[in-house]
């Protein structure tokens, strides 16, 4: 498997690049409200664990800065070479001399990563996990990366991205739905296809009391753009319907992938760039656990 791939899960993410950090606009707002509800005054040290396009992990930078805690250090870690360098680069951006940045090579699957790794007050592992052949192994390597009374924030689940209304007026109303289900098949294919895939059939909470951390808990955000959009928005939604196309096809109809293929051609009646209804509407679920302290 060669550098452009996933470890495990054979997406080309160094392709989807630009698509990340597109999105990373779209989501500043949630993301800076959730970073700030996390960064209490005993975290210092925060990790980002599959740092992506870097979002996540400058929001995570920023609300260091403005708590005004001395030594805070932010790690960012990811698996894709690629994607950690753009990360790097954005995070340092904005950490000026108030927050470190350290930045390594690695992947949660890998029992050993924790030794590599500072003890961390706050470890964030955004739709990560899912990624993993192991997953309550992967959450067990992650919780051996947090200090004492250090808190683990899992993001898994929630509800799935709207920003279609129900019917386009071309085939039958509901199609959005329709590729929930089909995305559903494709991702589970996906992790059937990784090397060491194991079945996880209980909920996040139980996991993460199972690997040994207390006070377990969650709560949800949103992502929350109404129509209409902004272009760059716009182009973010166009993005996550170019993914599905590709991720769906042969899971869904041909009918299906056909009103898809029109929605994304810029000449056909049916294009995304000309509708002005668009939306996106999602939430997020972190499910937080913490290390005993003793």
């Amino acid at each position: 498997m060669g550098s452009h791939a996933h470890a495990h899960d054979n997406i080309d993410w160094p392709s989807r690049l630009t698509e990340l950090r597109r999105a990373d606009l779209l989501t500043a707002t949630a993301r800076a409200e959730v970073a700030a509800r996390l960064v209490d005054d005993s975290v210092r040290t925060v990790i980002d664990m599959g740092s992506g396009s870097g979002g996540w992990a400058t929001s995570f930078t920023e609300a260091l800065r403005a708590s005004g805690k001395p030594g805070c250090t932010v790690v960012l870690v990811d698996a894709v070479p690629e994607l950690l360098a753009a990360a790097e680069k954005s995070v340092r951006a904005v950490a000026g001399s108030e927050v470190e940045v350290v930045v390594v090579h690695g992947d949660a699957a890998d029992p050993g990563l924790a030794v590599r790794l500072p003890p961390a007050d706050l470890i964030w592992a955004s739709h990560v996990v899912h990624h993993l052949p192991n997953e309550r192994q992967g959450v067990r390597n992650l919780a051996a990366s947090l200090a004492r009374g250090g808190r683990l924030a899992l993001v898994e689940g929630g509800l799935p991205a709207r920003f279609l209304v129900n019917d386009i007026g071309v085939g039958e109303p509901g199609l959005q739905q329709r590729l929930d289900v089909a995305n559903t098949k494709w991702f589970k294919a996906m992790r059937a296809d990784m090397a060491g895939s194991v079945p996880l059939t209980v909920g996040w909470s139980r996991v993460l009391r199972d690997v040994g951390l207390v006070d377990v808990t969650a709560f949800s955000y949103l992502f929350d753009r109404p129509a209409p959009l902004s272009d760059a928005d716009r182009t973010t939604v166009i993005d996550r319907v170019r993914w599905m196309r590709d991720t769906t096809e042969g899971w869904c109809s041909r009918e299906d992938t056909a009103l898809l293929d029109r929605m994304l051609d810029p000449a056909d009646d049916l294009s995304l760039a000309d509708r002005e209804d668009l939306f996106w509407l999602q939430a997020n679920t972190v499910h937080l656990g913490r290390r005993p302290l003793a």
